[in-house]
């Protein structure tokens, strides 16, 4: 795909003024509201606390969700730059870090050979980890009473690469119609038996007990963006306990849940999930993304033409989380691998995407809108939205006017705090954004890594600028 294709849509930093976002949005048909200004700190809701019902305040309504490292050691433990990339989430100003990364429970679980993985042997990796984030914000902020600290406990399924950056040793639940043959798996290839099953679920159980150990305040069981947690909500074809009814496809979850209430009592849960999905799309003849052809779909979350939404399952999940004491969800949607505009909307494509099918602004809208009725559902969940990066210099405007109506708890920030770390810090102090490290989603930060590179952001991050991956990525993107 070239990257010099002309956008189709505006940019967003063409749109200077609260007029001008108006009336682009009026033309584009998307129907975002915003605040035109912004609060004093004072009063702003970006400063206002949560609190847990486990006694624990979160200090302002700002996250940063967790992402995929790919520059740990191939051993599963953190590199000085993965340090590196914990201490911006330490110093970011967010009171709530849900995550921090995407850390494996067990070595073929990895989605690169440079995950990170919670074992006995890396526990005292994480407990250094910890400690660096305490450090570091403590000595920018003063304390750390209010600041929550999550690990996402995840094993990549279908997506697992633990040896290498190009071939898939995928653990799969069953065999799907595109991505069998999209991530180069025949029609037969074997599915995971309930008995490795539940020897996964043994791995997420002794992962936790390791995280509350190191003094971690809750883990995230992972269940979004096409990983395996996610892919046992639409096993519906799958035979066994693990598949096909709803209590089937969630047991799962709930049996982790139950080994980790077991084991690490006292420790808190939560979960990041998809709550809507769509049919994986494809490259067009135009560059511009379509979706497969399908009769009937099944997607969680889903229509059944496979290209709207139902939240019928998503809010039957909700329901069984609460039930299971589960206070803290954080809501995405879709995979990055099959259909990227959903969840990371942007104009610029990494290398194995498409252009955006749509408005970037009206993923940014789905998002937000299917947040905020999953939160009017459920008001005593801790709802966390994402997929608001896209909004650059206007994300403050927006997130003022979500939590100000209620429409979510908290707000969370992934890539945009890869070039601008403490954008978090500046919106709850009511300083101006510094424009130049705005994440203008040129998608480098995923093209590099699909590449067999570290991520990061190299178009503004002066250290991944210097460094030799950045002449290799510029090589790549020109050569594609």
């Amino acid at each position: 795909m070239s990257t010099k294709s002309k956008p189709r849509y505006t940019r967003m930093a063409q749109l200077k003024t609260a007029a001008d976002l108006q009336n682009y949005l009026q033309a584009s048909g998307v129907d975002l509201p915003f605040d035109e200004t912004l609060l004093p700190p004072d009063e702003s809701p970006f400063n206002r606390p949560i609190q847990l019902k486990s006694g624990k305040t979160i200090g302002n309504s700002l996250c940063i969700l967790p992402m995929e490292g790919w520059d740990g050691l191939p051993d599963g433990r953190p590199s000085d730059l993965t340090r590196g990339r914990w201490v911006k989430f330490a110093v970011s100003g967010a009171k709530l870090l849900f995550g921090c990364e995407a850390v494996a429970v067990c070595h073929s679980g990895k989605a690169n050979p440079n995950q990170l993985v919670l074992n006995a042997d890396t526990f005292p990796d994480f407990v250094e980890l910890r400690q660096l984030i305490l450090e570091q914000h403590r000595a920018k902020f003063g304390n750390t009473d209010d600041l929550v600290i999550g690990l996402q406990l995840t094993h990549s399924g279908r997506f697992c690469k633990p040896h290498s950056h190009k071939a898939f040793e995928s653990k799969i639940l069953y065999s799907h119609p595109f991505l069998n043959k999209r991530f180069g798996m025949d029609a037969d290839y074997p599915a995971l038996t309930d008995d490795e099953i539940d020897q996964i679920i043994e791995h997420y159980v002794q992962a936790a007990v390791l995280a509350q150990k190191a003094g971690f305040d809750f883990v995230d069981i992972k269940h979004c963006h096409g990983y395996l947690g996610h892919e046992f909500l639409s096993a519906v074809n799958r035979p066994g306990k693990y598949g096909g009814s709803f209590e089937n496809r969630t047991r799962y979850l709930r049996n982790i849940v139950a080994g980790i209430q077991q084991a690490a009592p006292g420790l808190e849960m939560g979960i990041r999930l998809s709550a809507f999905d769509f049919l994986p799309f494809k490259k067009g003849p135009d560059e511009v993304g379509i979706p497969e052809s399908a009769d009937q779909y099944f997607a969680f979350g889903g229509q059944s033409n496979g290209l709207g939404i139902d939240l019928t399952e998503t809010k039957a999940v909700l329901e069984l989380v609460q039930s299971l004491g589960i206070q803290l969800v954080c809501i995405t949607g879709g995979s990055p691998y099959y259909n990227p505009h959903l969840m990371r909307p942007a104009l610029f494509p990494p290398s194995d995407g498409y252009l955006p099918p749509e408005e970037p602004l009206l993923g940014v809208k789905r998002q937000i809108d299917v947040t905020c009725m999953l939160k009017r559902a459920f008001p005593e969940l801790i709802i966390i939205g994402s997929g608001y990066s896209y909004l650059q210099e206007w994300l403050p405007n927006v997130a003022q006017y979500v939590l100000r109506t209620g429409m979510a708890d908290s707000v969370g920030f992934g890539r945009m705090v890869l070039s601008y770390p403490t954008m978090p810090a500046d919106m709850v102090a009511g300083r101006p954004l510094t424009r130049n490290l705005l994440c203008r989603t040129f998608s480098d930060c995923t093209t590099a890594p699909r590449n067999g590179l570290i991520s990061g952001c190299y178009p503004l991050d002066p250290h991944y600028k210097k460094m030799p991956e950045a002449d290799q990525l510029k090589a790549i993107k020109e050569g594609l």
